[in-house]
């Protein structure tokens, strides 16, 4: 049986993979989190969760240490860190892994960008999420024994852009927002210390991916939101802190085009210069 490397799963499929473990053995990882409540997640993933999965925490597994006035509020991990991480969980570079969360893949979607960031190349994300899923499931922690992995992290430079990068090149880029428009226009900011936008950004409000239940748009549908900057060089996306960047990334991948350049501090890091600019007039930048 061949391995999809098609960036989404559906539940059926992922469903047929753990009825055949012999055939299809994939790592599982519950990526929910919730930003008003770091604890939550990790709690809802101990009441249930995917047979088998483990919880892959945002802040302690998916970001590295945040510094007050320097990095925004989820920064990369560093590569060794992020390569232990991944062999802790018995991570090679041919491992099988399918990420999840919740339904909106808003979380499952950084951690799909990073693992594939560190080399690994089948990794999917769980279309609709815990949501879509009608099989059995598990509580309690993850009790399975983990083997070592061997991943040699590659962690590609060209994947991302600095602040410093970007602010010397604004004029040459194209940026997409992936924040709602409210905070994109300055008019509410519930998690950052200053509002608005990168000067000369749109608004990419990630849940326009998505349909009502949580689930990607078909290609076609994503394609034709994306059209007016999809094959345009020099993309970078962001959003508040990194997180929903990776979600415009994947469904830009989904449509067919080229991979965007990841702004990972993105706007809470932004903010930390007071030399950056800020923009909050919409007319200049217009949404998707």
């Amino acid at each position: 049986m061949s391995i999809a490397t098609h960036p989404l799963i559906e539940a059926d499929q992922l469903a047929d993979w753990l009825a055949n473990p012999d055939i299809v053995s994939p790592l599982i990882l519950d990526c929910r989190f919730n930003l008003a409540d770091p604890a939550a997640g990790e709690q809802h993933y101990l009441r249930e969760h995917l047979p088998g999965a483990v919880y892959a925490h945002l802040d302690r597994d998916l970001s590295g240490t945040r510094i007050p006035g320097q990095t925004g509020r989820h920064p990369l991990p560093h590569p060794e860190d992020w390569q232990v991480r991944l062999r802790d969980w018995g991570v090679n570079n041919d491992t099988t892994v399918v990420v999840y969360d919740q339904n909106n893949a808003m979380l499952a979607a950084r951690a799909w960008w990073l693992l594939r960031w560190a080399g690994v190349a089948r990794v999917q994300v769980l279309n609709g999420g815990l949501d879509a899923w009608q099989g059995p499931l598990q509580s309690g922690a993850d009790s399975h024994p983990h083997r070592a992995g061997s991943i040699k992290a590659t962690c590609p430079q060209d994947w991302i852009i600095s602040g410093k990068d970007l602010q010397t090149g604004l004029s040459e880029l194209t940026l997409l927002d992936a924040r709602a428009l409210p905070r994109f226009l300055g008019e509410q900011e519930p998690l950052d210390a200053k509002a608005g936008h990168i000067p000369g950004a749109r608004c990419a409000d990630f849940t326009g991916n998505l349909d009502a239940s949580g689930r990607f748009l078909n290609p076609e549908a994503l394609a034709s939101r994306f059209a007016s900057v999809g094959n345009r060089p020099h993309t970078v996306s962001y959003c508040g802190s990194g997180v929903t960047a990776c979600h415009t990334i994947l469904a830009m991948t989904l449509a067919g085009y080229p991979q965007p350049r990841l702004y990972a501090g993105s706007w809470s890091e932004w903010i930390t210069d007071p030399q950056h600019p800020i923009e909050t007039d919409p007319s200049k930048e217009p949404a998707l």
